[in-house]
């Protein structure tokens, strides 16, 4: 027979007494914890309802800045809206500009004939489009703009810039009424090129009309879409 005395088997200890009691001071914990919130709302409570009338001066103070500040918001739209209306632009300035400052002017006038939602998005991943628009009647208007530094004696707009601009004006930007918009002028193929795919081209002679302030551009273009829904102007 072997030596060796048989393992004792180590009894369990005892933890639930502990646990009980840990449990049963974290519920004391957390009913002091919530007694005390109901005691600190109550005296706020208490001290509004005593002090009623600080809450109605509070109430007309912040009434007083709220119309403050809608008048003055209401105010700068208005005044935005008569600068709007009033932009004007001689193609001198055109010329005088960077090509990024005019994609902006040609987003500023889309929103001066009523294009509320005009936005500029030249840049790089622009996929041909540097001015997306929305028209009073609801057409979407997607612009290219090929600014020349030396206006009409400028390089002309040839018909690769038109089929970058037909490739990406209605496939990609879904774009009722697809321009090119430039200060110079465009080559013989590329308005025969415009012509075919249906593109709006707007020359130098063009945007000076347009610029000046008298028509919206879709009043000065040819075969424009109708409108997408009935206006008063429609």
């Amino acid at each position: 027979m072997s030596g060796r005395r048989p393992a004792r088997r180590s009894s369990p200890r005892k933890r639930r007494p502990a646990r009980r009691r840990q449990q049963g001071n974290d519920l004391l914990t957390v009913l002091a914890v919530g007694a005390m919130a109901l005691a600190v709302v109550g005296a706020v409570v208490r001290w509004l309802l005593e002090n009623w009338w600080l809450l109605m001066l509070l109430a007309a103070a912040a009434a007083s800045v709220g119309g403050a500040l809608w008048h003055t918001r209401s105010q700068r739209a208005r005044w935005e809206r008569v600068r709007a209306q009033g932009l004007r632009y001689r193609l001198a300035q055109l010329d005088a500009l960077h090509y990024d400052a005019f994609e902006y002017a040609v987003r500023d006038l889309m929103r001066r004939d009523g294009c509320a939602d005009a936005q500029k998005l030249g840049g790089r991943g622009d996929n041909g489009c540097d001015v997306l628009a929305t028209d009073p009647f609801g057409r979407r208007w997607v612009i290219q703009c090929k600014h020349r530094s030396k206006g009409l004696a400028g390089a002309a707009v040839g018909t690769p810039d038109l089929q970058v601009l037909n490739g990406t004006g209605r496939p990609v930007h879904r774009g009722d009424v697809v321009v090119l918009v430039t200060n110079g002028r465009f080559s013989a193929p590329a308005r025969d090129f415009g012509k075919q795919q249906q593109l709006h081209l707007v020359d130098r002679k063009l945007l000076g009309q347009w610029a000046a302030g008298s028509r919206p551009l879709w009043e000065l273009l040819d075969r424009i879409p109708p409108p997408r829904r009935a206006t008063p102007r429609s």
